[in-house]
Parts: C-alpha cells; structure tokens; sequence
C-alpha cells in the first residue's frame, strides 16, 4: 500500500502527523493539501513553504516558473503569501543560494530531513514559538 493511501501514517519533521500546507492553492504532489510523499514522488514534495516575490523570481531564473498559471494541469500560479509543496531539493538549491522561502515545520514531511538538515529548516520556519 503507498503512502498516498495511508496519509495518517505520514509524519513532520517532529514525528507528529502531518498538518495542512494549503488548501487555497491546493498543493502536495497528490493534491491532498498536504505535503505527502511515496514511492511515485520522484521530486520529493515535501517543503511547505509561504512563497515570497524573491523566491518566485528565483525559481522562476532555475526554470521551474511557479507564478505563470497553467489551467489545464489546473494549475493556478503562485503569489506572495502562498503556501506550496516544494521539492526538497529545490528548498535546498535555494537554502545554497541566499534565497530559501520561510517554511512550515509542521507541515513539512519528515522525508525532506534526507535533503535538508532540521537546523537549516528551523532557521526559515515561520510555525516556530
């Protein structure tokens, strides 16, 4: 059974259930709002982030354009404030070039500690008390 059918078994970065990254734009690579993970996500779309102008210009520059809708993968386009699943990878290339988006802790999946280090996360997280 992949992980997509078992989302109460997916965990944080804390090893707590998952929580919401967005409904509004939905997200997660099986567009369940979560950053979910399995087998069938090559990408590893596990960084809930909040989208900011500079990491859209940024993305954009590395040729992944996250702000240009695209309605027929029912895609929206992101703007400021949004909140996306994000390659782990991606995070991290970002992190490595000044221009890591603020991140969810809480709603980051704990695959994404195979990419990026929880201090690395913990220094952009916006959920943090």
């Amino acid at each position: 059974m992949s992980l997509q059918q078992q989302p109460d078994e997916q965990r944080n970065v804390f090893g707590e259930p998952i929580d919401i990254c967005s409904n509004r734009p939905m997200t997660g690579f099986y567009r369940t709002g979560c950053c979910h993970t399995g087998e069938d996500d090559p990408g590893l779309h596990t960084v809930c982030i909040e989208v900011s102008e500079e990491f859209l210009a940024f993305s954009k520059l590395r040729g992944n354009d996250l702000s240009t809708p695209l309605p027929e993968f029912g895609f929206p386009g992101l703007k400021p404030g949004d909140r996306w699943c994000l390659c782990a990878q991606r995070w991290r290339e970002a992190l490595d070039a000044g221009m890591a988006p603020r991140v969810i802790l809480r709603a980051t999946h704990v695959a994404t500690l195979e990419v990026a280090s929880l201090e690395d996360l913990k220094r952009y997280a916006i959920d943090l008390v």
